[in-house]
């Protein structure tokens, strides 16, 4: 379970550790998003973007306390 002093939050997650793992994880501070996927021995993260390019932000007060 996340600590309160955990900077990123997980939010979304789907598959396993034994297939295709994709998480979405949202940063406290600033609240951008971010989409990791792990296949096998590879990984990436990366910012969720919305349509246009830019940056999915959420707001960061519901994450503050947690």
């Amino acid at each position: 379970m996340a600590k309160s002093s955990d900077r990123f939050l997980k939010i979304y997650s789907q598959g396993s550790s034994l297939s295709t793992l994709t998480q979405i994880w949202v940063d406290k501070q600033t609240g951008v998003n971010y989409v990791f996927q792990a296949s096998g021995y590879a990984g990436g993260l990366t910012p969720l973007l919305n349509r246009d390019g830019t940056p999915v932000v959420t707001s960061v007060s519901p994450y503050q306390d947690e």
